[in-house]
């Protein structure tokens, strides 16, 4: 037992190795773990005390736990076993894929990557781009939402900016989960999107055991109280109008709950922007047969570093008025009573119908329309009909506004400026008509075959 034994150094050095690897594993992580998790802890509770709803224990455990529940969701478990049977695989094989689509889908929710990066970033982009407005159809009924029901904010969808611009501006109230949809999924930034508490969703999967993983994790953060964003037009609007909404998240919330469980309370958030940032990107595919929204990475790159260098320059303006109004509320539980035979469907439009009325005055869009009415208006005639379509929302710094808008337009040659008229010029008349289609509020009706269509899953 005392004698000496000669090693070879590569040996003994694999030796220490391994044994303070065991060593951290067993003593030195669990302890490292436990101190950083007790800190989190307090750092969440603080930040509690000041959101007006609290960040809830699910969007808080454990990724693999999240995960673990999923794949033993007695729902999953009878999709695993109907997939074996229809497609003739193992049970077991069924099962990892149910696990693949589950590590696909949950997030890893970090409250410091969300309020100490995210937030600041949301903020940091929003005003370096826009003069930010919020407004309220009735702040009382948005204040007096019941504060333990599930609040889901349904935004339409004009930018990619909506992500970052709602992040900012809903940040005292909570942390959002949104669904983001395959873009997304591009290493780093799928780490940081999945770290700011935000799902993947496939667009389009024929694949019912992928559907069910899908409506069981939006059942499972409904129900613990998660707040929620969604755009159920599914995508950027190409024309500038309201789409027809996608009935597939909708209605896994709606099946996920139940009258005697948790209220789940839908807030209406309508967005306009001055100018839209992929303007000329989303009017370019409108025209395409396959209406595919396309932005290359170089053609990002390039705009990014013209902009950061007129900011240099001291050239940089921006780009007009972001405006977003939070509409009127609508709880599930008292709309269910009234709509039993059709839910789904009749949310769907009442949502898309309360966006609409929410939609707030924006000065660009607004000159745009009227451009597109009259052909050509002097530029006092235009500035009296904005200003008085603006009402009260615009109230302080309305003429410049407005001003700001019609320049742009200029600017942009959009519309020619003549003696004191303006008209269009006719170079970009499919800008024009985008920016004044995004003052219509008409809908299209949803009729039985559309929400038939509609009910695959709604992407963002």
């Amino acid at each position: 037992m005392t004698r000496t034994v000669e090693l070879p150094l590569w040996l003994f050095v694999l030796i220490l190795a391994f044994a303070a690897i065991t060593f951290a594993s067993h003593f030195l992580f669990p302890s490292v773990r436990w101190f950083f998790r007790r800190r989190l802890e307090r750092a969440v509770a603080r930040l509690n005390e000041r959101l007006q709803r609290p960040i809830q224990p699910f969007k808080l455990a454990g990724r693999h736990d999240m995960i673990q529940r999923l794949i033993y969701d007695p729902r999953v478990s009878k999709a695993v076993q109907k997939h074996a049977i229809d497609t003739g695989v193992p049970e077991a094989v069924a099962s990892e894929q149910a696990q693949r689509y589950a590590r696909e889908i949950v997030p890893s929710f970090s409250a410091f990557a969300y309020f100490s990066f995210a937030i600041r970033l949301a903020r940091l982009l929003s005003n370096a781009f826009y003069n930010v407005r919020l407004t309220y159809q009735d702040e009382a009924a948005i204040n007096s939402i019941d504060p333990d029901a599930t609040v889901v904010f349904v935004m339409n969808h004009r930018s990619n900016m909506d992500y970052v611009l709602v992040t900012y501006l809903a940040a005292s109230r909570s942390a959002l989960s949104y669904a983001v949809g395959e873009w997304a999924r591009v290493w780093p930034l799928s780490r940081l999107i999945r770290a700011m508490g935000a799902y993947f969703i496939r667009r389009k999967s024929g694949s019912d055991l992928y559907r069910q993983v899908l409506a069981s994790y939006v059942s499972h953060a409904t129900q613990a109280g998660v707040t929620q964003a969604m755009f159920p037009e599914g995508g950027l609007s190409l024309t500038g109008k309201l789409g027809r909404p996608k009935l597939g998240l909708l209605k896994y919330i709606i099946d996920g709950t139940g009258p005697e469980g948790r209220d789940v309370v839908f807030v209406p958030v309508a967005l306009n922007y001055d100018r839209v940032l992929e303007d000329t990107i989303l009017t370019a595919a409108a025209k395409d047969s396959d209406r595919r929204f396309r932005a290359r990475i170089g053609v990002v790159t390039r705009w990014s570093v013209k902009q950061l260098w007129r900011r240099l320059i001291g050239r940089y303006k921006r780009f007009g008025l972001a405006s977003v109004r939070y509409g009127m509320p609508i709880s599930l539980n008292s709309f269910r009573k009234e709509h039993e035979r059709d839910l789904t469907t009749d949310l769907a439009r009442e949502l898309m119908q309360r966006i609409a009325s929410a939609l707030p005055f924006v000065p660009l869009p607004a000159a745009c329309r009227v451009l597109e009415q009259h052909g050509a208006i002097s530029e006092d005639d235009l500035k009296t009909q904005l200003l008085i379509m603006a009402g009260d929302e615009l109230m302080e710094g309305a003429e410049v506004a407005v001003q700001d808008g019609i320049d742009q337009l200029v600017d942009r040659r959009l519309v020619v400026r003549e003696r004191g008229m303006l008209r269009p010029s006719g170079q970009r008349s499919d800008l024009l008509a985008y920016y004044a289609a995004s003052t219509s509020t008409l809908l299209q009706p949803i009729d039985a075959a559309d929400a038939k269509d509609n009910s695959a899953i709604a992407g963002s």
